[in-house]
């Protein structure tokens, strides 16, 4: 009887280390979909944003809090965090005593603004007047803030775009600065372009926004967050490389007079996103349907929502392989509602079937932390992978 492969242990990634999905999976003896770190995607993602981009970087909690993708973060030299939430707070506090956290949530509770004080976060977003007052109060007039005025934007080339929610306009933001500027003992300025931005320039005109508004206003500023927004190639997108945003945005720094003050990023998504991935069970297939053990409920949201086609690949156990030639399949979640359905289209070996594993690729990022228990499908198997180059389609 053949054994199930034993995790290995190179590396202290605090989860079962296997060398491969199909090792993971072969080791697995639940009924839950599996959530895949791959520590040496997010390894280089890290050492990109670090060794690249112009200014300081924050890795935005949100986008994945689990401890052990952190830890490989901060191993790699990423030292600030944008914490929105109590929990978040206490999350990385534990973790990291030393970190430095950024609440840059626009809009918080009264009672998070004061944990976050009594805890030493001193860099506090705001974009409306009463925010303003309510963080004032509550850190009992403390000249020993940063406030960051975040601004609303002109709609940009982002797959997400993130106007209407967040922001001063710039009438608004024409009063709030020079207030800012009398109660804070720093002040800066954010913005976010739209998660998953996909035109270079989007940057340099928020840029040349921020420019026209200082000149208007007549403040000096001691920082600029660009917030996230740098994206990831999921298929069907195609995208210059990083470091073709970062060369933009010191070109754009200088040209609008603003490369002497402190830069701050805020990346998410670029950090994580391709550094995990869901395996997920075909429990039936139905024509060019297949019904997976995880779903929009899931870890799977914006495969749903979104329509996004995230890449795929399959995992098969047994003698047979599957076939070379592949055609293009439809999800459904494993819960009860009609609407837990990912369009793709996925394209998969043309035979799937049930028992075979798929592997959703690039949901390292909103995936996990969006996942809910409905229903009572939910998993909290993680495991690490070391193998990055592993092409699925095992027999």
């Amino acid at each position: 009887m053949t054994q199930s492969p034993q995790p290995v242990r190179l590396r202290p990634y605090g989860v079962p280390t296997f060398r491969t999905a199909h090792d993971a999976i072969s080791a697995y003896a639940g009924d839950d979909h599996v959530y895949a770190l791959y520590p040496r995607r997010i390894e280089r993602a890290a050492r990109t944003f670090v060794s690249g981009f112009p200014g300081q970087v924050l890795f935005a909690v949100k986008a994945n809090p689990h401890p052990s993708l952190l830890n490989i973060l901060w191993r790699e030299g990423v030292r600030q965090f944008d914490v929105a939430s109590l929990r978040e707070i206490s999350l990385i506090q534990a973790l990291f005593p030393e970190a430095k956290m950024y609440l840059m949530n626009p809009v918080k509770s009264r009672r998070t603004i004061a944990v976050a004080y009594e805890n030493g976060i001193r860099d506090i977003a705001f974009d409306h007047q009463d925010e303003l007052d309510k963080i004032i109060e509550v850190t009992g007039e403390a000249r020993d803030l940063t406030l960051h005025l975040r601004l609303a934007l002109p709609e940009t080339d982002a797959a997400m775009p993130l106007c209407g929610k967040y922001g001063a306009g710039f009438d608004e933001a024409l009063t709030l600065l020079p207030k800012a500027r009398r109660l804070g003992a720093r002040i800066g300025l954010c913005f976010h372009v739209g998660s998953q931005c996909l035109n270079v320039e989007s940057y340099d005109i928020a840029i040349a926004y921020v420019r026209v508004l200082l000149d208007a206003a007549q403040v000096e500023i001691d920082s600029l967050d660009l917030g996230g927004g740098f994206p990831v190639p999921y298929p069907g997108m195609t995208l210059p490389p990083l470091q073709t945003y970062f060369d933009a945005i010191r070109q754009s720094l200088t040209k609008h007079r603003l490369a002497d003050i402190e830069m701050i990023g805020e990346p998410g998504r670029a950090l994580c996103a391709e550094g995990g991935s869901t395996l997920a069970r075909v429990e039936l297939r139905k024509g060019q349907d297949l019904y997976l053990n995880d779903g929009t409920y899931g870890s799977l949201f914006d495969a749903g929502a979104f329509d996004w086609p995230f890449p795929v690949k399959l995992h098969r156990f047994g003698a047979r392989l599957p076939r070379s030639t592949q055609s293009p399949f439809r999800f459904f979640g494993p819960t009860c509602d009609s609407v837990d359905v990912m369009n793709g289209p996925f394209y998969l070996p043309d035979d799937v079937r049930e028992g075979d594993w798929v592997e959703i690729e690039h949901v390292g990022a909103y995936g996990q932390a969006l996942a809910s228990q409905f229903n009572g499908f939910h998993s909290d198997h993680m495991v690490a992978l070391l193998e990055d180059m592993d092409g699925g389609t095992h027999g």
